[in-house]
């Protein structure tokens, strides 16, 4: 039995180390490629969520209980990239 398994270890490590070294290269660039998907996808997200007006809008509160007088439920989210009500706090027209 132990001779069997001394013949298949002794057959096998010839090509042990190549095929160890292919797989540590092959772990380190799926370690590096999941790394730069995950950074790609938050500068993605980042720049999504800098278009989001809302601290720059005259109806914006700033309050956790009530965000907006106009759209509390849009208020601080994608939803309100697009507003309508949208009015710049440093709007001459309103002085």
């Amino acid at each position: 039995m132990f001779q069997i398994l001394y013949y298949l270890i002794n057959g096998i490590q010839p090509f042990l180390v190549p095929i160890c070294f292919v797989l540590a290269w092959a772990l380190i660039i799926l370690v590096s490629s999941s790394m730069w998907t995950a950074a790609r996808d938050s500068v993605k997200i980042a720049q999504q969520m800098h278009q989001i007006p809302c601290a720059g809008c005259q109806y914006f509160t700033d309050d956790y209980r009530l965000k907006c007088t106009v759209n509390p439920s849009i208020a601080n989210s994608e939803e309100a990239i697009n507003c309508f009500d949208y009015q710049a706090k440093t709007n001459p027209m309103l002085y």
